[in-house]
C-alpha cells in the first residue's frame, strides 16, 4: 500500500512538472538572477531564483528561503512548491527557490574542495559571507533557510550541516553520497555532532534501495548509526526509507516529505488532551513563543490550539471555554480565527450582539474571497437569531 501510494504521488508531481514551463512554474511567480561577484576576484555566479506569486502583491511580507545546487531542480522545487504552497501557505510556507547555475566552474571548484580538501572551507565561507547575505539583502527573507539536495550534493548538505550547521534552519538530504571519505563527513561527524549547540536544527535524511543506491546504503547506514549515537537535541533529524521506488524520485519525495514534517509543528494545533495543552492557556502560548524563538525566528501562532483547548473546555464549562477564546483574542487581536471562533462560542450563549462583533472583526481582518463570504453570511445569520430573540 505505502509503494502504491509513493507511486501515486510522484507520477502526480511529475505530471505536473512536465506539463509546465521551467519559467513559467506559477501564476504571478517572478522569475530573477541574483549575480553574487566573488570577494578579491573578477568571477560571479549568477543563481536562479523564483519569488513566490504574492511577492509583489505583500511588500511587507517576508519569506522562507530555499537553496539548491542542481540547476535542474528548480522545474521541481518551484512547480511543488507553487502546488504545495498556494492553500495559504500549507503545507509549504511560502519560500524564495534559490538554485545555482549549470557548470560555474568557480562554484565548482569549491564543491570539489570541499569533497577533497579535508579542512577546506571556501564553500563554507562562501555560502556564509556572500550567498545567504546576497539572498538576505536582495528580498524579503525571514532568515529560516532550506537546504535541498540530491547524491552528491546531499554530501555537501551534510558537510555543512555539521561543519556550519547556522547556515541552514533545515537539512533535505535525499541518497545522499557518502562513500570514500566524501567530504570527510563520516569521520568527523561523530565529533561534530556532539558539539553542535545553538538553535535546533531539522534533518531529513532519505535513500531507497533501488540499484543506483545500493553502492550507498552501507554509508548510510553508518550515517545513521552515528546520529542515533552522538547527535544532541539540537538536531532534530528523520531517517526515511523510501524502498520500492525509482532512483531519480528520490528528491520529488524527500522534499514532500520533508516538507510536511518540517513544517508539521506550525500547521497542526497542539491536542487539547496534550501534556502542554492541559497545563493551560498560558503554557500553550509559552510553547509558541519557544518554537518561535528556537526553531523558526518568526511568528508561529498559538491561537489554533487556544481554539482547541477552549472547544474541549466549553462541553464541561461553557464560561470556561469562553474564558480561552477571549484569552485567544487578547492573545492575537487581528487573528480572523480568532474572532470566528469566539463569535461562534457567543452564538451558542445567544450573546448575539457580541457574536456580531467579533464575527466584524473577523471580517475586518480577512482578504480571502471564501472567509469574506463566509463571515457575512454568519453576521447575517446572528442578526436573523437577534431579531428572533427580540
Amino acid at each position: 500500500m505505502l509503494k502504491n501510494n509513493l507511486l501515486s504521488m510522484c507520477y502526480a508531481l511529475l505530471l505536473l512538472l512536465v506539463t509546465t514551463d521551467a519559467m513559467a512554474i506559477a501564476d504571478g511567480a517572478q522569475q530573477d538572477t541574483l549575480t553574487v561577484k566573488l570577494k578579491q576576484s573578477q568571477s560571479s555566479i549568477s543563481f536562479n531564483v523564483t519569488l513566490p506569486s504574492s511577492y509583489q502583491q505583500q511588500p511587507s511580507k517576508q519569506y522562507v528561503v530555499l537553496f539548491d545546487f542542481h540547476p535542474r531542480s528548480h522545474a521541481y522545487l518551484a512547480g511543488m512548491h507553487d502546488w504545495m504552497s498556494h492553500n495559504s501557505g500549507w503545507p509549504w510556507l511560502e519560500t524564495i527557490i534559490v538554485t545555482a547555475p549549470d557548470g560555474n566552474e568557480v562554484l565548482g571548484n569549491m564543491k570539489k574542495a570541499a569533497i577533497e580538501v579535508e579542512g577546506d572551507t571556501q564553500l563554507l565561507d562562501f555560502m556564509q559571507q556572500q550567498l545567504l547575505p546576497a539572498i538576505n539583502n536582495k528580498y524579503r527573507s525571514n532568515g529560516f533557510n532550506i537546504f535541498s539536495g540530491f547524491t552528491g550534493n546531499a554530501g555537501l548538505g551534510l558537510y555543512m550541516l555539521i561543519n556550519r550547521p547556522e547556515l541552514f534552519n533545515a537539512y533535505f538530504i535525499a541518497s545522499p553520497v557518502l562513500s570514500q571519505d566524501f567530504a570527510y563527513v563520516l569521520q568527523d561527524a561523530p565529533r561534530k555532532l556532539a558539539a553542535m549547540k545553538g538553535k535546533s536544527r531539522f534533518l531529513l535524511m532519505s535513500t531507497s534501495d533501488s540499484g543506483y543506491e545500493q553502492g550507498q546504503l552501507a554509508s548510510f547506514a553508518q550515517m545513521e548509526a552515528i546520529l542515533k549515537t552522538h547527535a544532541t537535541d539540537r538536531l532534530d533529524y528523520r531517517i526515511k526509507r523510501f524502498d520500492g521506488t525509482y532512483y531519480m524520485t528520490q528528491p520529488v519525495l524527500a522534499t514532500a516529505y520533508g516538507i510536511e514534517l518540517l513544517f508539521d509543528d506550525y500547521h497542526t494545533p497542539l491536542a487539547p488532551t496534550s501534556g502542554i495543552a492541559m497545563q493551560g492557556a498560558q503554557a500553550i502560548v509559552d510553547y509558541y513563543q519557544q518554537l518561535s524563538t528556537q526553531k523558526y525566528g518568526f511568528e508561529v501562532s498559538p491561537v489554533s490550539s487556544l481554539i482547541k483547548l477552549a472547544q474541549l473546555q466549553t462541553e464541561q464549562d461553557p464560561q470556561q471555554g469562553l474564558q480561552t477564546y477571549l484569552f485567544a483574542v487578547k492573545q492575537s487581536p487581528q487573528s480572523a480565527t480568532a474572532h470566528d471562533a469566539i463569535a461562534a462560542a457567543y452564538g451558542e450563549l445567544k450573546q448575539y450582539d457580541m457574536a456580531i462583533k467579533h464575527q466584524q472583526l473577523a471580517l475586518d481582518n480577512t482578504q480571502h474571497p471564501f472567509w469574506i463570504k463566509h463571515y457575512t453570511d454568519s453576521i447575517e445569520q446572528f442578526s436573523q437569531l437577534q431579531r428572533g430573540d427580540d
